[in-house]
């Protein structure tokens, strides 16, 4: 074929060559990838075929080694199972530049809509059942079927992810390649390598597929499932949903990271840790000046000690919304500027993070306070060892997977499938906690019990020594569906977070209004001794935080404030002692919270916030001292 021309080509790699180099498309494949695109040319099929595997028959007596090499088939399990073959006539050089080939994608969706779209899409649960050899003859969608799909399509699911846009357009993209794409099989030494390429000029991701050697015909054409894993184990892991395997002689133990882990999320954050300084003196009757940009503090902060200030180079208070990063030059420069974040707080902000820093309180399972978790990017094999071992004992095996650091329940997923929690962590950076089967519940009038979960906000004044403050109003958020441990991607029978979602029922209830609601549910457990055991656990929690010297825990910075929303919930748990009792579960930690119904409901709440971080004065501010 004759060459496209230069300026297509510049155009092209100008919109898609990072893409192309991120995923080493060889670029002697450009030119001809980017006409295939422009025309939409799938000529996949003048070079390959799809070719069916004859199964064993069950009654033909095979000898043990070959059981064995069936089971560890990609595609194991009833369906047929199907392999893609050089057919051209010809073989395939990787030398020759057309040796690119598209693949379209069957089906594109978020994993929370999977479901939806799965009932309602014309022909979709009928193209997928059969793609994944799940018997389906009727016309309209049964729950058998799309249950089995929702099951199955871990092993056929590819992901992306678009860097641009909202928090909510960045949530993982999963797809699953057409019939041809989903019949390449499995190689440790792979002919072919395939990755993503959203194509921007039509706004449609497609699978750019090309060869790694020179193939013959009948040759056949496979790619590597656990693409980029070189070490041995992870590999296995990674594997299990295609090669079942048990990884019970891991132990699942999990220490606490190394220092190292530690100094490495400092350098990546870019975030330089202040000089030593002496504790600021400010004059009794001192009016500080106030730098913000964040909408409530300006319109609601009207203690009269307070002024605000567009000149940042003026202000005695930097009270920013995003996270500040320089403290180096902060310290030395402006000691006396006091600034609402603190060096390194991040290890509780962040989930991962403060998993970590918990173990501090409770050895290697984490404290009674923190659910059961792992991070999936550096702790794969002991989680799916302890997983292993629960299923074994007949315990719960219900999980909910989190991305590291978003809010809002934006791409988190709660399954018992272990194969599905394999995957989502090729989509982004994921902890896995255990999902907790055995919440306290709320009746509500309306919808029976419900789970229900409580924020509370916390002002960390001081990090050594710990001077820690709780906000006396609480707030509650509630389910809308009576709780049971099953639909479990319905999003209000188990969440919380109500408020984002587009047409659904907020449930509102003041904590003053809650706590007699609650007692009169459960007369044995007042709410004092209730929020003396919450409290009891945050300061567990900050006091592991700010035990080690930054960047190992939150730095002693003495022009350090900072307020924090903690989410949490109740669960049932038996004390040591054989008592029922409720035990707080910390969800999370959150860095300059949403603070609108504090204000709508609360007008002072900025000025109490305001006192008793910046002025030391907590008289009359609402608030309790828990360290």
């Amino acid at each position: 074929m004759a060459g496209e021309g230069e300026e297509p080509l510049a155009a092209f790699v100008a919109l898609h060559g990072a893409a192309l180099r991120a995923s080493r498309v060889p670029a002697q494949y450009w030119e001809s990838l980017s006409r295939k695109l422009r025309g939409e040319v799938f000529d996949a099929g003048d070079y390959f075929g799809i070719m069916q595997v004859e199964e064993v028959d069950e009654e033909e007596e095979v000898d043990e080694e070959m059981e064995e090499q069936f089971k560890k088939k990609p595609n194991p399990g009833n369906g047929p199972c199907f392999k893609v073959i050089v057919t051209n006539e010809n073989g395939l050089q990787a030398s020759n530049p057309n040796s690119v080939f598209l693949i379209d994608h069957a089906w594109t969706y978020r994993a929370e809509h999977a479901r939806h779209q799965l009932r309602h899409v014309p022909g979709l649960l009928h193209r997928m059942a059969n793609l994944m050899g799940i018997p389906f003859h009727g016309e309209v969608p049964d729950e058998g079927s799309i249950e089995q799909v929702l099951q199955e399509m871990w092993k056929y699911n590819q992901t992306y992810q678009v860097s641009q846009g909202t928090a909510e357009e960045k949530v993982p993209v999963w797809y699953i390649m057409d019939e041809f794409g989903s019949r390449i099989q499995h190689s440790d030494q792979p002919s072919f390598a395939a990755a993503p390429l959203f194509y921007i000029p039509q706004q449609i991701a497609y699978t750019v597929l090309w060869p790694l050697r020179d193939l013959e015909t009948g040759d056949e054409v496979t790619r590597d499932y656990a693409h980029g894993e070189t070490d041995r184990l992870i590999r296995k892991c990674v594997l299990l949903p295609w090669v079942p395997a048990e990884v019970l002689d891991v132990s699942c133990i999990t220490p606490e990271p190394p220092d190292a882990h530690y100094q490495a999320i400092l350098a990546e954050n870019k975030e330089k840790l202040p000089v030593a300084i002496n504790p600021p003196v400010y004059a009794k009757d001192k009016v500080f000046k106030v730098f913000t940009d964040i909408q409530q503090v300006l319109n609601n902060l009207s203690h009269p000690r307070f002024v605000f200030t567009d000149n940042e180079g003026e202000a005695d208070i930097l009270y920013n919304f995003s996270h500040f990063k320089d403290y180096r030059k902060l310290s030395e420069e402006r000691p006396e500027v006091m600034v609402n974040q603190f060096p390194c707080e991040n290890l509780l902000t962040v989930k991962d993070c403060l998993a970590s820093i918990a173990r501090r309180a409770g050895g290697p399972d984490g404290p009674r306070w923190l659910p059961r978790t792992f991070n999936l990017q550096t702790e794969l094999p002991q989680f799916i060892s302890y997983f292993q071992q629960r299923d074994r004992r007949g315990e719960d095996n219900h999980w909910i997977c989190k991305p590291w650091n978003l809010a809002r329940s934006l791409d988190t997923h709660i399954t018992n499938n272990l194969n599905s929690i394999i995957r989502h962590r090729e989509s982004s950076p994921k902890v896995v906690c255990k999902y907790i089967e055995e919440p306290v519940l709320f009746e509500r009038e309306d919808a029976g019990p419900v789970k229900f979960d409580v924020r509370y906000v916390v002002l960390l004044r001081s990090a050594q020594p710990l001077r820690l403050y709780s906000y006396d109003v609480f707030w509650l958020r509630f389910s809308n569906r009576a709780f049971s441990l099953d639909d479990l991607d319905d999003y209000e029978k188990h969440f919380t977070v109500m408020n984002y979602a587009p047409g659904v029922t907020l449930k509102q209830v003041h904590c003053e209004d809650f706590i007699p609601l609650f007692e009169k549910q459960y007369p044995e457990y007042p709410w004092t001794t209730v929020q003396a055991s919450i409290f009891k656990a945050f300061a567990e929690l900050f006091q592991v935080a700010s035990s080690k010297p930054a960047p190992l825990g939150i730095c002693n910075y003495p022009s350090s404030r900072a307020i924090y929303a903690i989410d949490l919930m109740l669960k049932w748990d038996t004390s040591r002692d054989g008592k029922r009792i409720m035990q707080p579960q910390i969800l999370e930690v959150n860095f300059n919270p949403d603070c609108d119904r504090a204000c709508k409901y609360h007008p002072t709440f900025f000025n109490d916030v305001f006192s008793t971080l910046f002025l030391d004065e907590t008289d009359n501010c609402h608030v309790t001292r828990i360290v």
